[in-house]
């Protein structure tokens, strides 16, 4: 049932993709919206690997298996890079070989994942039994959840929509900025995330509320200790990063300007970001899946409103709908923290406060000290010099070694942790 589905989805996007077009980007005109269609319709099909992905993934991380799920969206990226590496100079229209790249990558993501599924007994297979108790259980709880992925998209597409309104470059601007943001969320939040959920539902179902709130502060804590700091460095650095990574060929340095401005104001809201990330899954672990949705709507229209506002009344165009995106992210994240706490109890209110007060003396050190070493180098110029690689590592290298002194001298407990996750000891307790 799921691939007919899939495949339907697939097949009406590709048929109706001027309409989808026309609906959340009727900003594009001309050439730009003929282009946005084709590159649409070379990439629906990704939705059908994305999803059988997806579920490979939630499977495999319920067996408690993480390297498959984990790595897999790497071999998605590396096939990205390659086929655009290797079809860029061959094709008319060079964009062409990043959608290619997505549909390639794609497929080799999920069939990594196969043989994985069948070592545990739990590769796809076409059943007839859809009034299974466990289907119609678990169709029940998806139900909100599907909402709430709804509401994450539409933010996207209502940024995008707003975009399309504004000057050529803004969707770019927007979407390269937010990839930076999703580097360290990828590798901190959604790790947390994914190890913190199977751990979570286990002490609900057993009752032991006391290792629940235990270990979803422990996972809150840790994620802030990584991610303040990330938001420091992704806004003292972020012109060197986007000039480095970015700037060159079309891409000018007007380009690296208006892509750092955009990250700016992403990186505002990345540490709520990654407390929904962990919070939202603790919410799942209590079969609760309607009061993350609800939030996330409230969230939504937060999001659309301060856009708007954001973007086109005061005139700060990108920037204002990356800053409005971190706006929805930070009330998102503050009210469901808050309803949690009242649900299961105190959960470290006054600890955790005290923890972003250290947290963040440190990482305005570490701020202070990455500017220092970043300012000395030519950061206008689009050569990829070694002189400014240098000055980009020791700028990465120094802030991070004064974060880590200070958070040691005002005796933050998560420094050892984090030196314990990376001698592979396990983040959640079991």
């Amino acid at each position: 049932m799921l691939f007919i589905v899939l495949a339907l989805v697939s097949i009406v996007g590709i048929i109706l993709s001027p309409l989808i077009i026309k609906l959340f980007a009727s900003g594009f005109k001309g050439e730009t919206f003929h282009l946005a269609v084709t590159l649409n319709r070379i990439m629906f099909p990704y939705i059908f690997l994305i999803s059988l992905s997806a579920l490979s993934m939630g499977i495999l991380n319920s067996l408690r298996h993480f390297f498959a799920p984990a790595f897999s969206p790497v071999i998605f990226n590396v096939c990205i890079v390659v086929t655009v590496i290797l079809l860029h100079t061959t094709l008319n229209v060079p964009i062409m070989s990043l959608a290619i790249g997505v549909i390639i990558g794609g497929a080799i993501q999920l069939v990594f994942q196969l043989p994985f599924l069948r070592q545990r007994h739990f590769l796809f297979k076409f059943r007839k039994n859809f009034r299974h108790p466990a289907v119609k259980k678990i169709g029940l709880l998806m139900v909100p959840q599907l909402f709430g992925l709804a509401v994450y998209n539409l933010n996207i597409i209502v940024n995008t929509q707003f975009a399309s309104y504004m000057p050529a470059g803004t969707v770019s601007y927007l979407y390269l900025s937010e990839r930076l943001i999703e580097f360290p969320l990828g590798i901190v939040a959604v790790s947390i995330a994914t190890v913190l959920l199977p751990s979570l539902s286990s002490y609900i179902s057993k009752g032991e509320t006391e290792l629940f709130k235990e270990n979803y502060a422990y996972a809150l804590r840790l994620m802030l200790f990584v991610m303040v700091p990330a938001l420091v460095g992704l806004i003292v650095l972020r012109i060197p990063i986007c000039n480095l990574l970015y700037q060159r060929g079309e891409f000018t340095y007007l380009s690296t300007i208006n892509t750092s401005q955009a990250l700016f104001g992403y990186a505002v809201g990345i540490w709520a970001v990654g407390g929904i990330r962990i919070t939202a899954p603790a919410f799942y672990s209590m079969q609760d899946t309607k009061t993350p949705v609800i939030i996330a709507f409230l969230a939504f229209v937060i999001n659309a409103t301060m856009g708007y506002l954001l973007g086109f009344t005061f005139g700060l165009r990108h920037t204002g709908l990356a800053l409005a995106s971190s706006i929805s992210s930070i009330f998102n994240f503050v009210l469901l923290f808050i309803i949690l706490n009242k649900r299961v109890g105190k959960i470290g209110i006054n600890e955790t406060l005290i923890l972003c007060i250290k947290i963040a003396i440190a990482s305005m050190s570490m701020g202070l000290i990455a500017w220092e070493i970043a300012k000395r180098g030519n950061w206008a110029g689009s050569e990829t010099s070694l002189e400014k690689i240098l000055f980009l590592i020791a700028s990465l290298s120094g802030s991070l070694a004064v974060y880590l002194i200070i958070s040691k001298l005002l005796k933050i407990d998560e420094v050892d942790q984090v030196i314990g996750l990376l001698r592979r000891k396990p983040v959640i307790k079991t």
